[in-house]
């Protein structure tokens, strides 16, 4: 009787029925080059800053980025794709909580990235190369960290980036000149470094509504800038010559120039821009302000400051037709002359701020000085009023009477 052969069939598909579970169990949804940068991303940071509660405590590896739920890999976003093509990390927007590491060059093969946001932390080094594969990146932040190096002429090549901010760290150099060519900017901040040069045309960035360069160290001439600026920020640099190209800024709602070198005249076309909230020009070498054309209708100004200027003359009567001017500051500056009659008057009606110390103004105060003071904050001290120390806006007396003389004599 033959003997009986087994069917190894049975067997086969067996094997190839778990040979095929375990595929599905290791196969990865998310595109292995990308698990790979995220890895890299983590390792680059020192372990010790990495707390329990923390977004990346919670990436663990052992479970696929773009499948899991929860509380895995929080900060990362991913792509939803069709059929079995792999998932893709689409945004990595850390919290900041002070993680002490670096960026490393792999960051530049997560190219499907549109948000990369690592702001407020301790990451080093320098801005690698490679972020200029992010080709798709519309929001790049890295402020408030302790980068180094220049800003990678690469970072040119994000034609699609809105919102740049590199704020707050310790990068050096100058921007690079062909940033103009990222013509979908928005919102660009490269305050508080130690960028020096010239600043750059921009006006290729058309649709760019704030500019904040504040707190580096550009030199020269303000440039024409972009005509759809809703705040301009250059304050704290060594910029010198005249303001005038701000002029052209009809959209602009806050500007800030204080802390330069700046000279000549606050132009009453500045005055007059009918969006402008907030006008400080403290700190500088303007010599006057212009409101000899200035009606009512004309602006929204708020907040005007001119401390510490080469202000002289007398106080501008017409400023009173600002009418939702509230906050004036004309400290540190020469001006003479008694204080208007007119300010009397929008001290009791608008103004909430006014300081006019260190100035050498003359002769008694309007009456509402005396009797609307308690409700407005400001200084009148060290100048030649009459001024009784009894009012509040008087504490600090005025100049000795040889000063006036002195000021006086040389004014004639």
């Amino acid at each position: 009787m033959a003997t009986k052969v087994p069917s190894i069939f049975p067997l086969c598909f067996h094997f190839i029925i778990v040979l095929s579970f375990v595929a599905t169990v290791i196969h990865s949804s998310t595109l292995d080059s990308d698990i790979q940068a995220l890895r890299s991303l983590k390792h680059a940071i020192d372990p010790t800053s990495i707390s329990p509660t923390t977004f990346l405590s919670s990436w663990d590896f052992m479970v696929d980025p773009c499948e899991s739920t929860g509380e895995q890999f929080l900060g990362i976003l991913c792509s939803n794709p069709l059929d079995n093509v792999s998932s893709r990390v689409i945004a990595i927007d850390l919290d900041g909580v002070q993680y002490d590491g670096f960026l490393t060059p792999s960051i530049g093969n997560l190219s499907e990235l549109t948000t990369l946001n690592l702001s407020k932390n301790k990451f080093r080094r320098t801005i690698p190369e490679t972020i200029s594969n992010l080709k798709k990146l519309t929001t790049l932040s890295m402020a408030d960290n302790y980068l180094t190096g220049t800003i990678p002429d690469s970072i040119t090549l994000l034609k699609n980036i809105e919102h740049l901010d590199l704020s707050g760290n310790r990068i050096s150099g100058s921007v690079p000149v062909n940033i103009s060519g990222l013509r979908g900017l928005t919102y660009l901040s490269l305050a508080s470094n130690a960028l020096t040069g010239t600043i750059p045309d921009l006006t290729g960035l058309w649709q760019l509504k704030t500019l904040d360069l504040s707190a580096n160290q550009f030199y020269g001439y303000l440039p024409d800038l972009p005509v759809r600026l809703t705040t301009l920020s250059v304050n704290h640099n060594i910029l010198s010559g005249h303001v005038s190209p701000v002029k052209k800024l009809k959209n602009l709602i806050r500007l800030d120039v204080s802390d330069n070198r700046f000279s000549g005249l606050i132009s009453d076309d500045i005055l007059s821009l009918t969006r402008l909230v907030y006008l400080n020009v403290s700190n500088n070498r303007f010599e006057g302000i212009e409101t000899t054309n200035l009606s009512e209708e004309e602006t929204q100004l708020q907040v005007l400051d001119a401390e510490n200027n080469q202000f002289h003359g007398r106080l501008p009567p017409k400023l009173v037709t600002i009418q939702n001017l509230t906050q004036i500051n004309f400290a540190h500056n020469q001006f003479t002359g008694p204080i208007p009659r007119e300010y009397g008057e929008r001290l009791e009606r608008m103004w909430r701020i006014l300081y006019l110390n260190n100035n050498f103004l003359s002769g008694h105060l309007p009456p509402e000085f005396v009797t609307h003071t308690r409700r407005v904050r400001g200084n009148l001290s060290r100048n030649c009023l009459r001024c009784p120390t009894i009012i509040p806006l008087c504490h600090g007396g005025q100049r000795p009477f040889s000063e006036c003389l002195r000021q006086t004599n040389g004014s004639k």
